[in-house]
């Protein structure tokens, strides 16, 4: 799974991680709704950590459409309302 993280490129994420970005993006929406600061950073920082440390990243000049694009690791709770809505960023 190709996965952009903004701000900072692309990674090549092995399918067998998917399950653990899901299960951080469904937190990430419960911590959004209930606007705890404090969760949803420390989400935040997990679901970043688990692209970076388990991606391989993929050079910058090759050019490959993203399953999924990450907001970037400074994102507010302010602006993380109008993403994590709903099933959050990751489909299914």
């Amino acid at each position: 799974m190709i996965i952009r993280i903004s701000t900072e490129g692309q990674f090549n994420l092995p399918g067998s991680f998917v399950d653990q970005l899901n299960d951080i993006d469904n937190q990430l929406v419960e911590a959004v709704e209930a606007a705890d600061r404090s969760a949803f950073d420390g989400l935040l920082t997990q679901l970043l950590a688990v692209v970076r440390d388990n991606g391989s990243a993929l050079p910058v000049d090759e050019l490959v459409e993203s399953d999924v694009i990450l907001p970037p690791p400074d994102t507010t709770l302010d602006e993380a309302q109008h993403l994590f809505v709903g099933e959050g960023l990751l489909p299914g």
